[in-house]
């Protein structure tokens, strides 16, 4: 068992890049966790970190390790939970990575009502609209927008985002409201800033058969989903944004939608999962509950 709480010390390190976090989460000390590191790298004849004073970070022998810890931890998590008897009841930390605005308003009542029937469950869960590295940041699940490229994440489709062109009636009556594509060169634009790549994320619009991506030139730029709605009903121009947040907005005659013709198809929302394991019961039961968000009323 020593083995594997070197193991173990080795794992944590990895996803939160520092001993002293890794430490927190198994209840010891970092120069404890430090020292079974170094012994584990002892034992194997390589080096697994690269140290700082302040942070630490995998070797490509630690990468290569770390990867395989991850699917043998995974699955001793899960014999523990088939030996104990407590697979139909999920316990343990659950790591959530979530979309602010969506988040909020549709994952977090899922969240409350899953700890009321599963009390032995503890959610730790990040709101912001960047995206992030499941591994390193030790993330057991994250909820993403649109066709995924990472090939090491295991999706789910738990949803769907339509994306809609609006603008208060204050903004169109000033500068005319466009009935082409082509009218969009002449307005004002709000953009989302991506706070991942910190490029702005470009308007989806259908043109004919084809989804065409638009650069409008920029009057504002905010990385804040929500600030775009708020940006679009203080009359600062046109914005593009998920159909969610300002459908009651778009009811009450706020905002209005702007070339509806061209609104792209809705495009998936997904929960994602690192690949490469066993996904323990606490995860599967999340699963289940994000699943019943795609009846959710439009």
């Amino acid at each position: 068992m020593q083995g594997l709480q070197q193991f173990l010390a080795f794992a944590q390190t990895a996803r939160r890049g520092s001993f002293a976090a890794a430490a927190r989460d198994l209840g010891g000390s970092p120069s404890t966790l430090a020292k079974s590191v170094a012994r584990l790298e002892t034992t194997l004849g390589v080096k697994l970190f690269h140290r700082t004073t302040r942070q630490v970070s995998l070797t490509a022998d630690g990468e290569r390790l770390f990867h395989r810890c991850e699917r043998v931890l995974a699955e001793f998590e899960d014999l523990q939970a088939d030996a104990s008897g407590i697979r139909a009841a999920p316990s343990g930390t659950l790591r959530l990575d979530l979309p602010v605005y969506y988040g909020r308003r549709f994952v977090l009542p899922l969240l409350a009502k899953l700890q009321r029937a599963h009390p032995a469950l503890v959610f730790e869960v990040r709101f912001q609209d960047g995206f992030a590295d499941l591994v390193k940041d030790g993330v057991d699940l994250a909820v993403r927008a649109g066709e995924l490229r990472d090939s090491s994440l295991v999706a789910r489709r738990i949803d769907s985002q339509g994306l809609v062109l609006v603008a208060s009636p204050a903004y169109l009556r000033a500068h005319g409201t466009p009935a082409r594509l082509e009218d969009l060169g002449g307005h004002q634009a709000v953009v989302f800033r991506m706070p991942t790549s910190g490029r702005n994320r470009p308007w989806q619009l259908r043109q004919g058969r084809r989804i065409v991506e638009l650069h409008p030139p920029h009057s504002a730029q905010i990385s804040d989903t929500e600030a775009l709605g708020a940006a679009a009903l203080l009359g600062l121009g046109l914005c593009q944004l998920p159909d969610y947040i300002v459908q009651d907005e778009l009811a009450r005659g706020k905002l209005l939608e702007v070339l509806p013709g061209h609104r792209p198809p809705p495009m998936p929302l997904s929960a994602v999962v690192p690949s490469g394991r066993l996904m323990p019961p606490r995860v599967r039961v999340l699963l289940d509950a994000l699943e019943t968000l795609r009846d959710r009323p439009r």
